[in-house]
């Protein structure tokens, strides 16, 4: 099982790289040495009874020390954490695994939960694609919606190249890099009713759960943690609630009957991949269900920011019925901060 988790963590190192966190992959590069010597870190994961790519097993290691170092529960960690220091040192974090090892563990054993609202400036130009073509209030349906931040995205401020669209007193400023034409900004964008469902939703009234969703920011993306800060208190002012639910049986009794004057919107982004193969097909199915019974007065869409395969960038697709033609609207950075619109 060691080769396994070496593995993951290699696969892992290779991603933060690419998605723009050093600090991250040269911690989990230490992580990984220590796992392959018998170290501490072998201690917790070297026999990891599940799946350590599916389990994210790398992203829970990471998500721990963080909690830890927010918390202020290892200030000797954190002194060579970002802001203070670009480098992780192994001998506080030698220290950290071996003498917080229940800690540790204590979060290991819960998958990572992560609401990365810079994806709202991607599924922007869906809703207003959707608005333009409908000129109908929206009905947003979110699944795998965590903490419910892109629930909210109306709330917030957009800086797409040159142009702008949302609440300029808004206190969130999402600006991706952004390439290619843009969305049709000018659309009336009405949003008539929201809801939201996940599996293991985060509470935000709850100080742990906030906690645990800024630890799963890298610690060297300040700028994320900043904007997940601001989102947080957007969202907590709003109030919408997040419901505890499998997506598929959540779906089915909101899609049963369509919402006639209203366009209802199904979105959920980067999280497909991790529901299990049934939980998938039977979202198919529903979705296939509401979109025969879609009409003009009650369209049904279906708006999705994911991977189309395991290596591939993410992409932004809409299918919109009557019609169910699919469109491939936008290649993204995962995390939202580059959008080359299609």
């Amino acid at each position: 099982m060691t080769d396994a988790v070496l593995a993951a963590f290699a696969k892992q190192i290779g991603w933060c790289e690419r998605l723009g966190s050093p600090f991250t992959a040269r911690l989990l590069a230490l992580l990984a040495d220590d796992i392959s010597r018998g170290g501490p870190a072998a201690a917790l994961a070297g026999d990891w009874p599940g799946d350590p790519i599916a389990d994210a097993l790398p992203l829970r290691f990471a998500g721990a020390l963080h909690a830890l170092v927010l918390a202020g529960a290892a200030p000797d960690l954190a002194a060579c954490y970002p802001p203070h220091a670009t480098e992780p040192a192994w001998p506080a974090l030698r220290d950290v695994l071996a003498t917080r090892a229940a800690e540790i563990r204590q979060i290991l054993a819960s998958p990572p939960q992560t609401n990365e609202v810079g994806r709202s400036a991607v599924l922007l130009g869906g809703f207003l694609a959707v608005a333009a073509t409908t000129a109908l209030p929206l009905r947003l349906l979110e699944i795998g919606a965590s903490a419910g931040l892109n629930l909210v995205w109306d709330r917030y401020r957009y800086r797409l190249g040159t142009a702008a669209w949302g609440d300029p007193a808004s206190p969130l400023l999402l600006a991706p890099e952004w390439q290619g034409d843009l969305p049709p900004l000018a659309a009336p964008v009405q949003v008539a009713e929201r809801a939201a469902c996940d599996v293991a939703p985060i509470d935000l009234a709850d100080p742990a759960q906030r906690l645990r969703l800024r630890a799963y920011v890298w610690a060297d993306q300040r700028e994320r943690l900043a904007r997940l800060d601001a989102a947080i208190a957007i969202a907590r002012a709003a109030g919408h609630r997040v419901d505890r639910a499998d997506a598929a049986d959540w779906l089915r009794a909101r899609l049963a009957v369509p919402a006639e004057g209203r366009a209802t919107v199904l979105y959920h982004s980067i999280m497909w991949q991790y529901m299990p193969a049934a939980t998938r097909a039977a979202i198919a199915a529903e979705i296939d269900e509401a979109g025969a019974r879609a009409t003009p007065a009650a369209p049904f869409a279906w708006l999705r920011f994911e991977p189309p395969s395991a290596e591939a960038a993410p992409e932004l697709a809409l299918t919109l019925w009557p019609g169910g033609e699919p469109q491939r609207l936008a290649v993204a950075h995962a995390h939202g901060s580059k959008v080359a619109w299609l």
